[in-house]
């Protein structure tokens, strides 16, 4: 009898054991990850726009090449964009003389608050200053001036074919590049340099414009450039020199962009954040190989389309891209 009555109380034990499920874990259901379609950034397309840029010859503020470059600029943005301005501004370079700069702007997206800035100079520099034979000739500026240009110009069609979900402004600025060489015999002036970048962080385009950031680009063309951590741009806006620097290298461009601080220099980005208060870098070749840290070929005449990489353009293009259509 106790054998029988043990026998049902372990049988009875496994059937309760068996209707006691163990609690079910709570799962949490995974967010499918969004993938944001990037056009592919056409290096051929900017290859074009610089070339077509150093056809019109050296672009000095107030000479035909200048004018002539000015008016495709504005044309071509206009294939892309209804939103196209041209400020203008009287100025009095360092030696006395008088002209009217433009910057030219093209907005994607205006009535959009949350924008960002791209940034260049398309004007080049009036004299070869770093050259050894005609240091008083103007230079053609494939690279410094046209490249940024370039660059913005083919994020531009892209633009037009597949808009950002952000507000975008492009803005080209005028006579960076007729500051006062070292040597001048003309008496020093204060901020000779970025003209057009002065006048238009005093004076926005747009009463009470403000872009969350803003991207300089700057010689940003030749074969194998190298990419630093600019100081200003460190100071002013490491969260946004960080994002691009991490997305570029994500991307397989890891030899142009470098994890590593460069000096402070002087280029438009420092007005921008200065005296408009957007927080904005610079991306600008940095060369430790030469003596003053930039492009061998810089403000002299080899500056020209052999100074000029499709390699380089599609690391700086597309990593833009990736960034501006992720915002």
């Amino acid at each position: 009898m106790l054998n029988s009555k043990y026998t049902i109380l372990v049988m009875f034990a496994i059937i309760l054991q068996s209707c006691i499920s163990e609690p079910q874990q709570k799962t949490t259901p995974k967010k499918p990850k969004v993938t944001i379609d990037v056009l592919s950034f056409n290096s051929d397309s900017a290859y074009y726009f610089i070339e077509k840029q150093v056809s019109f010859g050296p672009r000095v503020i107030s000479s035909k090449p200048w004018k002539d470059c000015a008016t495709w600029l504005e044309k071509k943005f206009l294939q892309y964009t209804p939103n196209v301005l041209v400020q203008e501004a009287p100025i009095t370079t360092y030696d006395g003389k008088n002209h009217t700069l433009k910057n030219i702007i093209a907005s994607f997206s205006p009535d959009k608050n949350n924008r960002i800035a791209l940034f260049a100079h398309w004007d080049s520099r009036h004299i070869a200053d770093h050259d050894t034979e005609n240091k008083n000739s103007p230079i053609l500026g494939a690279n410094d001036g046209g490249s940024g240009v370039g660059v913005l110009l083919e994020m531009a069609r892209q633009f037009s074919l597949k808009n950002p979900k952000i507000g975008v402004d492009i803005i080209l600025f005028d006579a960076e590049d007729y500051g006062q060489p070292e040597n001048s015999d003309y008496p020093i002036m204060q901020d000779s340099w970025c003209l057009g970048s002065q006048h238009w962080s005093k004076n926005p385009h747009k009463s009470n414009y403000h872009a969350r950031y803003g991207i300089l680009l700057d010689m940003v063309a030749a074969k194998n450039a190298t990419f630093y951590w600019e100081g200003y741009s460190n100071h002013y806006a490491k969260p946004i020199l960080e994002k691009i620097w991490k997305k570029g290298r994500k991307l397989g461009y890891g030899k142009h962009f470098i994890y590593q601080n460069g000096p402070e220099i002087l280029d438009d980005h420092v007005y921008v954040n200065y005296l408009a208060h957007i927080p904005t870098i610079d991306i600008i070749e940095y060369d430790a190989s030469t003596e003053n840290h930039f492009n061998k070929h810089w403000h002299t005449h080899k500056d020209d389309m052999d100074n000029i990489d499709r390699e380089t353009l599609n690391a700086v293009g597309q990593t833009l891209l990736e960034v501006v259509y992720n915002e």
